[in-house]
């Protein structure tokens, strides 16, 4: 074998190797770290308001009362932003990621290569995305938690704070993109990479209002686990 070509498969053999190094200690550092609990006392016993965990089976969602008395969601996210400009709706779904998986790769067959890497390592700009449901129940993918009017208060904060505002103090609508009747998205800060997911973000959600979480993690499996185990 010519010496040039032996060492060119040798270090694409190298190269191939330590990707899935890398790609293993990720998957494990993730499953472990979404082991370990946080919040596992809850603070303020008190019980005022049902929030909900959906997952999509890859993407976790915070779903909240569209109206209480702490904040009605429909003066911020209006329910005309979205195709159906339903005003029926009982709840409202809050997800953040990556702007080009949100609006560019509606399926994973629609993924393209650029998109992911972008998305991983801090090349892209991110995105809300909200959904608006008549009623929300529990399932295998959905778990109700109660929590106060106060620690309400701290997850509204979170989610305001997600948000890019316009000049006037307004949240910046996406327009054009839906994925359905009820949904729409906008404009977010922060950047989605490996070590920031869309599952990190509805964690510290979580954390952030004093619920129980992973101490770290980049899947929804990690935040499911707490409430299955």
């Amino acid at each position: 074998m010519h010496s040039g070509l032996k060492k060119a498969l040798q270090l694409t053999g190298y190269t191939a190797g330590s990707l899935v190094g890398i790609v293993g200690l990720y998957v494990a550092t993730s499953f472990v770290l979404s082991r370990i609990p946080v919040n596992t006392d809850d603070a303020d016993p008190a019980q005022d308001v049902d929030i909900f965990i959906l997952s999509n089976g890859v993407h976790t969602d915070i779903v909240a009362p569209v109206r209480s008395p702490l904040i009605d969601w429909s003066q911020t996210v209006r329910f005309e932003n979205t195709p159906a400009q339903d005003a029926s709706a009982q709840y409202i779904g809050f997800g953040w990621g990556d702007k080009g998986f949100y609006l560019d790769t509606p399926t994973w067959a629609e993924l393209k290569p650029s998109t992911a890497f972008k998305a991983m390592f801090y090349l892209s700009s991110s995105a809300i995305h909200t959904t608006f449901y008549p009623t929300m129940r529990e399932a295998d993918n959905c778990v109700k938690i109660t929590i106060s009017q106060a620690e309400y208060a701290q997850l509204i904060a979170y989610i305001k704070g997600s948000f890019q505002y316009d000049a006037a103090g307004a949240v910046m609508p996406i327009k054009n993109h839906s994925y359905g009747r009820h949904d729409s998205f906008y404009e977010a800060v922060r950047v989605y990479s490996f070590l920031y997911t869309c599952n990190t973000w509805a964690n510290n959600g979580l954390k952030a209002c004093g619920q129980r979480a992973c101490l770290w993690t980049a899947l929804d499996s990690g935040i499911f686990y707490q409430y299955r185990k």
